[in-house]
């Protein structure tokens, strides 16, 4: 761990291109390296926050193939709609690029070929996966197969998603192209390799030695996990037809692999941010006195811990990365968020339909980060976080303060008397809290920091309650300016020390208080008075609304569409059955009928006895029906009875018949009836 490092470079995982942003990406990446660089930037600290668009690899091409465009096309519409989410939601990045931009490639293309003139490739011909149908090599992400650790009939050529096993495209077992369904022949074809295995002792000294307590145990644990099994050599280049050309002689039509272009990704940033502010860009990436932190989520640790730290050591004049703080997975209601099965809450989505909310979203994922475990997000609890945890404490409390001040003295702050034992205990617990914030947030523990942000508000709320100022004014106004005084001090703390968490709350706060840009974050430690006697302060506005329950079940009910949408889109038909003949049908005498009388059968949880009118008679079937409707809701219902099927005793009734039922894509039982007012008795040939 670097000690006070001149300068920090933090980096945020680059977003692939081919789909907006989702809370998973902000709860995992984007909302935490936010906070700490906006921490540090409070601190006068030396940052850039780089980022960029991730624009080549096969998620782009299979994109582009599944909405019939180019991948230029589909990385144009989906950087714009994820650069400005970003930009709405205060994501407070120095530079965000893109891979695809002249001066990445030129970086990429320029990195591959020192690792190449240096011999640090190996260059082989092997066996990769054709698809014979389709004329191409496929590249990882177009074959699906059974992983051959778990058995997921659904694992890719990279990676099995159901267990979290790294592979290759020739370990899957009955491997289909997504491209055409067609089983591919395996073809030789040349590529270049990146001997991992020769890092070996270089990463177990860096890591497994030189981290093994600042790292975070998930991060650590995934690293050492992957070198105790032996690295092995990795392919930096693909037969593919989008990304950057291989800049040698005899790559023709192969591309550099985008898992080692995508981190480079950072550095080609770094430096069209430098050109742009007037700065040099290699001090933040050379220099053994910056701290370079990379957030990302924990699909991307070995990536981060083991494949670009090799390649930044091959290359030999970059810094290492200090930490990288990865997080775990949020999972969306009971469920894993899903891109393709539009199992999400969107970004851009959110913004729309929660306008000028932002930093509710924030605090809701902060609060519930899966720092070190999956976590689950769930509108209900968004919902309490925000009226019992904003709007009832934090928000609270500054609207007290606002109203009271601008009642009592005109919004003057009031000059105070005597401080009492309480006044001084208060104000001294308030300079604490800076350096306890600052300690989680150095560690990383971000959903701890913000807690003890709300711990701040929570001391307000106290002093206003134990103190009782509204009371206090009828006999003792001098002692009131006191209570005010101190109260305002607190809220003035929020304003800075909230910052990082709710920029656009602390914004808010600033303008009420009438102090933008005044504070720094020392100042809440060192200064004794934080907003002075006699500064005028604004009229109290509201920094947070209750969220009604009308709007949460809006919510709701959008994934429950969802849900539906997929059970109906992945349901599949049973199998034909055996072929019968003619004779064999026409001995089937089906009936329409009404449902007269319908009750529970006793001491059975599924039956329901009912009284049914064929047209022939009216007679009993007893029906398995029971966990699927209430007799009452049935009273009335049309429809279709095997009215000649063998009588049969069911716990002492007789059931003349069956009921013809089947289900609708939620797999719920439907009935089977007459679109047209066919009368009872109407037979079904």
């Amino acid at each position: 761990m670097i000690q006070n490092p001149k300068r920090y470079t933090i980096t945020a995982a680059l977003p692939y291109t081919n789909g907006p942003i989702h809370i998973g990406h902000l709860a995992g990446v984007y909302v935490p390296a936010d906070i700490y660089s906006r921490y540090l930037r409070l601190q006068n600290k030396d940052v850039a926050f780089i980022c960029g668009s991730d624009e080549h690899g096969v998620a782009i091409s299979m994109k582009a193939k599944k909405e019939g465009i180019t991948p230029q096309e589909v990385i144009d519409k989906y950087d714009g709609i994820i650069r400005k989410s970003f930009s709405d939601f205060g994501i407070s990045f120095d530079n965000y690029s893109r891979t695809s931009a002249k001066i990445h490639h030129d970086t990429a293309s320029e990195f591959f070929r020192t690792l190449y003139d240096k011999g640090d490739f190996i260059e082989e011909v092997t066996e990769q996966l054709y698809d014979a149908k389709a004329n191409q090599f496929l590249a990882d992400r177009f074959v699906v197969g059974t992983c051959p650790r778990c058995g997921n009939d659904g694992a890719y050529g990279d990676q099995c998603e159901n267990c979290g096993s790294t592979l290759n495209a020739t370990d899957l077992i009955n491997p289909k192209s997504t491209i055409t369904g067609e089983t591919p022949i395996l073809k030789s074809t040349k590529h270049w390799f990146l001997p991992l295995d020769r890092y070996d002792a270089f990463l177990r000294e860096w890591i497994l030695e030189g981290h093994k307590n600042d790292w975070k145990t998930n991060v650590y644990g995934q690293v050492k996990s992957w070198i105790d099994a032996g690295l092995e050599p990795r392919a930096v280049t693909r037969d593919l037809d989008w990304g950057i050309d291989v800049p040698v002689e005899g790559a023709e039509g192969k591309k550099l692999y985008v898992w080692f272009d995508a981190p480079i990704g950072y550095i080609s940033s770094t430096k069209e941010w430098a050109a742009r502010e007037g700065k040099d860009w290699e001090p933040y990436w050379k220099d053994e006195e910056t701290k370079l932190v990379h957030f990302i989520g924990k699909d991307n640790i070995v990536f981060h811990c083991i494949i670009f730290p090799a390649m930044l050591k091959a290359e030999g004049s970059y810094i290492l990365p200090d930490n990288v703080p990865a997080n775990e997975f949020l999972n969306l209601e009971g469920n894993k968020l899903s891109t393709s099965k539009n199992w999400a809450v969107w970004l851009h989505e959110y913004l729309e339909e929660f306008p000028d909310k932002q930093d509710v979203l924030r605090y809701a994922l902060t609060s519930n980060a899966p720092e070190t475990k999956d976590n689950d997000f769930t509108w209900k609890d968004f919902q309490a976080r925000n009226n019992n945890e904003l709007v009832a404490i934090f928000g609270n409390f500054v609207n007290r303060v606002v109203v009271l001040t601008n009642k009592y003295y005109d919004g003057v702050i009031p000059t105070p008397n005597e401080f009492t034992e309480v006044d001084e205990q208060t104000l001294a617990e308030l300079k604490a809290y800076p350096a306890v914030i600052s300690s989680s947030v150095e560690r990383y523990r971000f959903r701890e920091a913000l807690g003890e942000l709300m711990n701040v508000a929570r001391l307000g709320n106290k002093y206003l309650a134990d103190e009782e100022p509204w009371k206090v004014m009828k006999d003792n106004p001098e002692r009131v300016k006191t209570q005010m005084y101190v109260a305002l001090q607190i809220a003035a703390a929020l304003s800075v020390l909230s910052e990082p968490f709710l920029p656009f709350t602390a914004a808010k706060l600033s303008k009420i208080l009438k102090n933008e840009g005044k504070l720094k974050w020392s100042d809440v430690a060192e200064n004794d008075e934080l907003i002075a006697a006699g500064h005028k302060i604004g009229e109290a506005e509201l920094l947070f609304a209750k969220i009604e329950d009308e709007e949460i079940q809006k919510q709701i009910d959008k994934l429950e569409a969802t849900k539906t949408a997929n059970l109906a889109e992945n349901k599949q038909a049973e199998p034909q059955k055996d072929i019968i003949q003619f004779d064999d049908f026409a001995k089937m005498d089906i009936r329409i009928g009404t449902i007269l009388e319908a009750e529970k059968m006793p001491k059975a949880n599924k039956l329901l006895v009912l009284k049914v009118d064929t047209g022939i008679d009216v007679r009993t079937i007893v029906s398995g029906i029971a966990e699927s409707f209430s007799p009452e809701e049935i009273i009335g219902k049309r429809v279709s009875v095997l009215a000649n099927l063998a009588p049969r005793a069911l716990r002492g009734v007789e059931s003349q018949g069956m009921i013809l039922m089947t289900t609708n894509a939620e797999g719920k039982l439907v009935f089977v009836n007459p679109d047209a007012d066919a009368p009872n008795g109407a037979t079904v040939n």
